[in-house]
């Protein structure tokens, strides 16, 4: 089943690729392999100036799913994962995210990755993973690099959900519009004059410079917090009971180790 599917806009230097799994678009082992490949394919197309993400339907992404959050599952669902944040790295090419609706845990770890972030009003952000006792290795680290420690912290922490004009108080969007036809005219209109006069190549080169601290983070760093997440956190009781309770559908029971 393709749970993906790409688009190539403005003369083909712009791929855009659109999250649609028929309903919450969430990224699963088959959506983040199909990801993976596709992204791989652009590292030879020396056309590409710009990614583009979005998802179908109302919403962005309601996260990664759950069900692969599992002890038994979740050492392979992080490597699948958190490869596409590598590929991106790879790549340098700008990437942009295109916000409606719910945009959650790992489905907000996607646009965080991206150097720019636009959204309607509908769009509702957050990193809920405090809630089912794990955490966000991806957005641990961009969240802070992005809005700072303190700001980071309280959404990591909390877990809290947080509307479009909120993120964009906290510099997180680089612009909300009132709705999504909107939203797609004037990204489009963005596009055509930031992006598309520009050489594809030196679009790759001043992404590499530009992303220099950032990559260097996310390459020491992200490894690292894999290994706390699947050796450490996913090895005591309250990880397992709220992956477990959410699937289950009943309140979590907590013992506190």
């Amino acid at each position: 089943m393709t749970k993906i599917k790409v688009e190539y806009t403005h003369e083909k230097s712009v791929s855009r690729i659109i999250l649609d799994d028929g309903k919450g678009n969430v990224l699963d082992n088959v959506m983040m392999n199909e990801l993976i490949l596709l992204l791989q394919s652009f590292k030879t197309n020396n056309n590409i100036k710009l990614i583009t993400f979005e998802g179908a339907g109302k919403n962005f992404s309601f996260g990664a799913s759950v069900e692969e959050h599992t002890k038994e599952k979740a050492a392979e669902m992080l490597e699948t994962f958190h490869k596409i944040f590598f590929t991106i790295i790879d790549l340098h090419i700008p990437t942009l995210a295109k916000i409606s609706g719910q945009c959650l845990g790992g489905g907000l770890e996607l646009p965080l990755m991206c150097n720019f972030l636009f959204a309607d009003k509908t769009a509702k952000l957050g990193q809920p993973e405090i809630i089912l006792g794990v955490f966000a290795p991806p957005a641990s680290i961009i969240l802070p690099l992005k809005i700072g420690n303190a700001k980071a912290e309280e959404l990591l922490i909390t877990g809290k959900i947080i509307s479009a004009d909120e993120a964009k108080q906290l510099g997180l969007l680089n612009n909300v519009f009132e709705d999504r036809e909107t939203m797609e005219r004037e990204i489009d209109a963005w596009i055509t004059k930031n992006i598309c006069p520009k050489s594809a190549s030196s679009l790759r080169y001043a992404t590499q410079a530009a992303r220099a601290s950032f990559d260097y983070f996310m390459l020491k760093i992200l490894p690292a917090f894999n290994d706390l997440f699947v050796k450490d956190l996913m090895q005591t009781f309250d990880a397992n009971e709220g992956i477990n309770s959410f699937i289950e559908k009943r309140k979590p029971v907590w013992k506190n180790n």
